[in-house]
């Protein structure tokens, strides 16, 4: 089992990788998921993420989480062939937690050097626990 910290990482960057893994057959954990974030103009985030919430109905898709680790395996999925047996399959593999569960405290845990924020030319950068509040998770 790998385990993923999420702590400043791109969440895109991140998804692909875990996905990668997933479909290899690696079984994944990744923590810290609300500090993970999306690079580029808050306001243009949260105005996309708030579109996406806002389409469908209560009883019809497409359904948008608002909980930031429900986001992150919302965002893998994407990266996945969810609708193929082997996509289903990869995707049952990747648990994603708030925090640090208790269980994975004292296992190591690796970071994406590839999915680093610091590699931003610019400086924008929005977490997800934000996004998440203001959407309207209760976290």
């Amino acid at each position: 089992m790998k385990i993923i910290d999420a702590s400043d990482l791109i969440v895109g960057r991140m998804a692909t990788k875990i996905a990668k893994l997933a479909l290899q057959g690696e079984t994944i954990a990744v923590i810290n998921c609300e500090k993970a974030g999306y690079s580029g103009n808050p306001k243009i985030i949260l105005e996309k993420i708030s579109k996406k919430r806002d389409m469908g109905g209560p009883f019809h898709g497409p359904f948008y989480p608002r909980q930031p680790d429900r986001i992150v395996k919302r965002v893998i999925r994407g990266m996945l062939p969810y609708k193929t047996t082997r996509g289903r399959a990869a995707l049952a593999r990747v648990k994603c937690y708030l925090g640090i569960p208790i269980a994975l405290q004292d296992k190591e845990s690796e970071t994406i050097q590839t999915a680093i924020n610091d590699k931003l030319v610019h400086t924008k950068f929005t977490r997800i626990e934000k996004l998440a509040k203001l959407i309207g998770a209760k976290i």
